[in-house]
């Protein structure tokens, strides 16, 4: 129910937007119908995932499962494709990154090596 509340809002504040842009109206019937169909056709596409992934002999939806149910809308393939490079691009930068930092701390630079062996023949001498 909660879901289904969240598409209606979505589907409303999408409405609107439209309605502004273009100097429409939605009516409210026709944001509740917009809703509706919105929502059975996601449960629609979930049940095409959940065949793909059982087929596949997998439990996980990817990427290439999305792209595969969008291929009948050229425009919406290219979009999926476009959004789901970028993500691609930022885990990589964000793994880069990450990879950077744990680096930088496993290093010590040249006079902290130094001061930890000296440190170190201090304590051994006495």
């Amino acid at each position: 129910q909660r879901l289904k509340a969240a598409v209606h809002y979505t589907v409303g504040c999408l409405c609107q937007d439209v309605a502004e842009d273009k100097d429409l109206q939605f009516s409210k019937q026709t944001i509740a119908a917009i809703s509706e169909i919105t929502f059975r056709q996601c449960g629609t596409e979930v049940c095409y995932f959940l065949i793909l992934c059982r087929h596949a002999k997998r439990s996980t939806v990817t990427t290439e499962d999305v792209k595969f149910l969008a291929r009948r809308s050229n425009s919406l393939l290219k979009y999926i494709t476009q959004k789901s490079e970028e993500l691609a691009s930022s885990n990589m930068e964000q793994k880069e990154k990450k990879k950077k930092s744990s680096a930088a701390k496993g290093r010590k630079t040249f006079g902290q090596q130094e001061a930890a062996v000296t440190e170190s023949e201090d304590s051994n001498m006495a």
